[in-house]
């Protein structure tokens, strides 16, 4: 799924880290889902291929990398012409914060290279970390460097990507975690009575959501956005950047997008996804589940167009929002 677009900030992460491995909104490989995401072709996968093992020669020219600059400020990268085979990652300086575990969101900075040894981009040059979930599909170029290392960590990672001419060249990266907390793995609060007539949600015992569409239900000509439990959080704005666990349904009741299959809420911008999800979620409370019906022209369009299979579909969601910035 490419939610953001992070870039969406599923691409935030992945696109401006120039991580590659993901794809953009789509950011996901062949074969996923389509996600929220504002095109409907964005997705992503539930699994993520199997990487080899960097070789010898990855290593060596990632150990040749030197990194100047003490942690809490953007570092200065030296090197050479540098490539990679596979992702390759060495950790810089160890944390001495929280242990990093999957599931928690984590906020970080990072310094992006090109091969040849030129600074491309900084979030430090603009005081803006970035945040995600760490084991997130999304970014899973990201899970095992981190996973295990503590918040204050810093990690070099070089990545072989692809120019925007389609030429094979290296992106290299400095991450630094600066913040990392659990969050909820689902909604909690006032239970809220849906208005009749809605289809009916009901939860798992992880909080994972099903629907029961009633016979002969049709799309709402305008949307819907039912609270079904209401949190005690801060209100969401259509500027902001949720972090949610959600499932997605066609109203003839098929399935065609779940965080909750993938293991790992999503985090994305409000303003890089369908208009249905940004109006629907604006003003909701983060702790709520809110049921959103989409008409067609609030999700991918009115009009069915070749390749882009929920176009002309009206659409079902059901959001649990989780965390918010």
């Amino acid at each position: 799924m490419k939610l953001r677009t992070p870039a969406a900030l599923g691409v935030v992460l992945a696109t401006a880290l120039v991580l590659g491995g993901c794809s953009d909104d789509g950011d996901a490989p062949d074969g996923a889902e389509p996600s929220a995401s504002a095109s409907a072709d964005s997705s992503a996968s539930a699994t993520a291929p199997a990487q080899a093992d960097p070789t010898d020669e990855d290593i060596a020219a990632l150990e040749a990398v030197e990194v100047s600059g003490e942690p809490g400020s953007e570092p200065e990268l030296s090197f050479e012409e540098i490539e990679v085979s596979v992702p390759t990652h060495r950790v810089v300086d160890e944390g001495d914060g929280d242990e990093l575990v999957e599931g928690m969101k984590v906020r970080m900075q990072y310094v992006t290279y090109d091969a040849a040894g030129q600074r491309v981009s900084s979030t430090w040059e603009v005081d803006s970390p970035q945040s995600f979930v760490l084991g997130d599909p999304q970014f899973d170029l990201l899970t095992e460097p981190l996973v295990g290392q503590s918040v204050g960590t810093r990690v070099l990672l070089a990545n072989p990507i692809v120019d925007q001419e389609n030429n094979p060249t290296t992106a290299v990266n400095l991450i630094e975690v600066v913040e990392a907390y659990e969050i909820p793995d689902r909604a909690e609060g006032e239970t809220v009575e849906p208005a009749e007539g809605l289809p009916t949600v009901t939860l798992g015992e992880d909080g994972a959501p099903s629907i029961e569409i009633p016979d002969g239900y049709e799309g709402p000509e305008q949307l819907v956005s039912q609270t079904l439990i209401r949190g005690d959080g801060d209100e969401v704005s259509a500027d902001q950047t949720v972090t949610a666990h959600y499932t997605g349904w066609t109203l003839d009741g098929e399935v065609f997008d779940s965080s909750w299959e993938r293991g790992e809420p999503a985090s994305f911008s409000l303003q890089q996804v369908i208009p249905g999800w940004t109006d629907g979620l604006s003003g909701q409370t983060v702790g709520s589940q809110v049921l959103l019906v989409i008409p067609a022209e609030q999700a991918y369009g009115a009009e069915a167009v070749e390749g882009n299979e929920l176009a002309g579909e009206d659409l079902i969601f059901v959001v649990d929002l989780l965390d918010v910035e």
